[in-house]
């Protein structure tokens, strides 16, 4: 049998861990690995709704829309837009043929507020 709270406390406290990386590879401007560990930390905490509205184990997807979509979760038209710019820079920004186009430092910065923001409002509503 699943424990349900062990696993939406796994998944909110690597979120947690994971946005704080994302923070510190930002300022450091290592842009493309902090963008990686902003999709993260939304992809964990989206799967801790996951595991409590489906009472089952997250699945392995790093797709957003579809986690989102699978938790019951409804955003509005932005926070959609945003969770599809963060896809681009999941796993795919690992390989050698894939190179997505680094935004200016004042929308990483952006990016990561909205971030931030959002992982606030998901955990808020756990």
């Amino acid at each position: 049998m699943i424990d349900l709270q062990k696993q939406i406390d796994y998944w909110t406290n690597n979120a947690d861990y994971d946005i704080q990386t994302a923070e510190l590879l930002i300022l450091q401007k290592r842009i493309l690995h902090g963008l990686f560990f902003c999709h993260l930390s939304i992809e964990k905490i989206i799967k801790a709704h996951y595991v409590k509205f489906k009472k089952d184990f997250a699945p392995k997807t790093h797709n957003l829309i579809y986690l989102s979509e699978t938790s019951n979760l409804k955003f509005d038209k932005d926070t959609d837009i945003f969770l599809g710019i963060l896809m681009k820079y999941q796993l795919e920004g690992r390989y050698p043929d894939y190179a997505p186009k680094i935004p200016d430092y004042e929308t990483v910065l952006d990016y990561l507020k909205q971030t931030k923001d959002l992982l606030s409002w998901l955990k808020m509503k756990l």
